[in-house]
């Protein structure tokens, strides 16, 4: 167990306060930290890729625990005090940078090219505006991470996780790419500065393959952010809008897929979500 780490004098030393714009709420309890890295089920032989480490606070749990581990951290003003709480760990590699623009299996060491790619697990603290991008980014890699284990708004997290009924294109987009459960939940109390809710700690297991077969992903995709893009009407009304497809041919498309064109889309299975988009991506094509 690393020692803990003063946040506050940490920041009143390199003469920062954290940044609201970038959703800079930093995890202070000891036992959440040590929860979050047992989540990961680390050992020496892991490499952790850490997305957000902020001021090293859980950064030193998982060096603690792993062989090593990767940080990329977006906010450049944080990089020296980020090595200053790390200063004991030679384990841990410091890059400043957006994780959206760096390929993930790149940054822990192998190439997406490479016939033996590293494998990694990936543990981040994502705020809520780029929660829904950084997991596509992750489960969409070349070379996806083995686990992912994200701290995230309760309400994102009960999201993610949601059953038939009430999906919602975060849970789509998750469950189309790995198996996500809720771990543990963190009061705001526990944050500093403590945000307005609480957060959850959520654990995607990535399949080998995609929940579903689809022919063409980016086709899959569409289709279902346009079932989503108008969740109060019926799934028939909703598709041809955000389609722009005449009702009629929807609700043809719907019937041959053995969906009632009057349901709306968060009620829809994966499989079925795979049956839409088959049969009106192949009236498209033809």
């Amino acid at each position: 167990m690393p020692k803990p780490l003063d946040m506050r004098q940490l920041l009143r030393e390199f003469g920062l306060r954290p940044k609201k714009s970038l959703g800079q709420n930093w995890l202070v309890d000891e036992s959440a930290l040590s929860r979050i890295a047992a989540a990961a089920e680390l050992s020496p032989r892991d490499t952790v890729l850490e997305i957000g480490p902020g001021l090293g606070a859980l950064t030193r749990h998982l060096a603690e625990r792993a062989g090593h581990v990767i940080a990329i951290e977006l906010d450049a003003a944080l990089i020296p005090p980020l090595s200053r709480s790390l200063a004991d760990y030679a384990n841990v590699t410091v890059i400043q940078g957006d994780i959206l623009q760096f390929s993930p299996s790149v940054l822990v060491g192998g190439p997406d090219s490479s016939s033996s790619p590293v494998p990694y697990k990936v543990v981040a603290n994502l705020p809520y505006y780029i929660t829904s991008a950084v997991i596509r980014h992750l489960l969409e890699a070349a070379v996806p991470p083995s686990l992912i284990v994200l701290t995230v708004q309760l309400e994102v997290a009960q999201r993610m996780t949601a059953a038939p009924g009430k999906m919602s294109l975060l849970a789509v987009s998750v469950q189309f790419y790995g198996r996500p459960s809720i771990v543990t939940h963190i009061k705001a109390g526990s944050f500093y500065p403590a945000p307005q809710v609480d957060s959850a700690v959520v654990r995607i297991e990535p399949y080998s393959r995609p929940a579903v077969d689809v022919a063409d992903r980016e086709r899959f995709f569409a289709i279902v952010k346009a079932g989503f893009s108008q969740k109060r009407k019926q799934l028939h009304n909703a598709l041809a809008a955000g389609l722009a497809r005449p009702q009629a041919d929807v609700a043809a498309a719907l019937e041959r897929a053995g969906v009632d064109g009057r349901r709306r889309a968060e009620t829809l299975t994966l499989d079925e979500w795979a049956s839409v988009a088959c049969v009106i991506h192949s009236s498209v094509a033809q």
